[in-house]
């Protein structure tokens, strides 16, 4: 997985009932843009991921 600072990242949910997370990428820490990526939520909360085969990453524009 390949990501630049803009991006955004999309988790899906687990478990029924449990929606889709809708990140943007502040900042790539791998090497190359490979992760882990700083996120930041809607909500303002920001985390530190290592995305699993559950998400995808939305390119900006």
């Amino acid at each position: 997985m390949m990501a630049n600072v803009g991006d955004r990242l999309l988790v899906h949910g687990h478990v029924v009932g449990q929606g889709d997370r809708h990140a943007e990428i502040i900042e790539v820490r791998g090497p190359e843009g490979s992760p882990p990526y700083l996120v930041r939520y809607a909500d303002g909360h920001e985390s530190l991921v290592y995305p699993g085969p559950d998400a995808i990453v939305e390119p900006a524009g």
